[in-house]
């Protein structure tokens, strides 16, 4: 996720493409499954009328809370307390059948990141959480002071691309049989001892925390949950848009996108006019978008993200 903390506010990455991409209608029903701050929200809201709906999803409570604070000034705003995969589930429970509109930001909010408390940093030496809904679920420090190390070792090699994972992975399990890891800085530094070689200007804990967030929260798993069902929720010319933040999370959108927005592939044998073939439910709009370099300068964390649109067909 996109917002970063700045002066007291919000700047959200992608902002205006994003909100563009879905060519909001003012009587339209939208979905932004990743309300964070709700950046994304309000300009939505700014484009929708009096019969226009939003419905705001999001895991973490602090979310939550600031979602329901609007949604008490304006009563277009419908607030569910869940992660984006119990899109279609939600939907129903509020009487909705079809939406005109579906934004996702995926990731993690700078909020979340620099709230200390949170764990999700290896910045300060905090309880190791990285519970995006700290309400419910298992934390980082217990799933690490069980787990057997090659399930570790599996984690941080595929959901953190991290070539020292094996050495990683035996090293938390040496450690925890003489104390339990319960903080970020004891995790930090236990992979910062294994990790001896890193990219310029990366910490040696970077690959490590993000896989086990990715991990705890069920990040990808969800993605690939949610998509099918945004594209079936979604009327005729009804828009989906994704922002991502890393190659793990832009492959699956990426390619999903492809999957639907090519015709179905007919055996060798088959005789059918191009007319007469089955659509595919998908068109792509347009290119894949990045931040320009005036929007990284002011936010550095900007700089991996990457916009995908595609539109429900007829």
């Amino acid at each position: 996720m996109s917002e970063l903390m700045s002066n007291g506010g919000h700047v959200t990455v992608l902002l205006n493409e994003a909100v563009a991409g879905l060519k909001v209608q003012p009587a339209g029903v939208y979905v932004d499954g990743t309300f964070g701050r709700g950046g994304h929200s309000r300009l939505i809201l700014s484009q929708l009328g009096v019969d226009g709906r939003l419905v705001v999803f999001d895991k973490d409570p602090q979310a939550i809370a600031v979602a329901q604070q609007l949604a008490q000034k304006d009563g277009r705003v419908l607030v569910v307390h869940e992660g984006f995969c119990a899109l279609t589930r939600s939907l129903e429970q509020l009487g909705i059948r079809q939406i005109n509109g579906a934004l996702f930001d995926l990731g993690i909010s700078s909020p979340q990141i620099d709230e200390a408390g949170r764990g999700f940093s290896f910045r300060f030496d905090a309880p190791l959480d990285m519970r995006m809904d700290t309400t419910r679920g298992q934390s980082a420090a217990q799933w690490l002071a069980v787990a057997e190390e090659q399930a570790i070792h599996e984690v941080i090699r595929n959901y953190g691309e991290e070539r020292f994972s094996r050495q990683i992975a035996r090293a938390i399990v040496e450690q925890r049989e003489e104390m339990p890891i319960t903080t970020t800085g004891q995790l930090a530094r236990l992979v910062a001892q294994v990790v001896r070689t890193r990219e310029r200007g990366q910490d040696p804990a970077t690959r490590t925390f993000q896989a086990i967030r990715i991990f705890i929260n069920g990040e990808l798993e969800e993605i690939t949950a949610v998509l099918p069902q945004a594209m079936n929720c979604l009327v005729a010319g009804g828009r989906l848009a994704v922002i991502s933040f890393h190659s793990l999370e832009d492959r699956i959108v990426k390619r999903f996108m492809q999957q639907y927005s090519r015709p179905v592939p007919l055996p060798r044998w088959a005789v059918v006019k191009e007319a007469d073939r089955e659509q595919p439910p998908l068109r792509l709009i347009g290119k894949a978008q990045k931040p320009t370099s005036a929007e990284i300068e002011a936010n550095p964390r900007a700089r991996s993200a990457v916009l995908r649109v595609a539109e429900r067909c007829c």
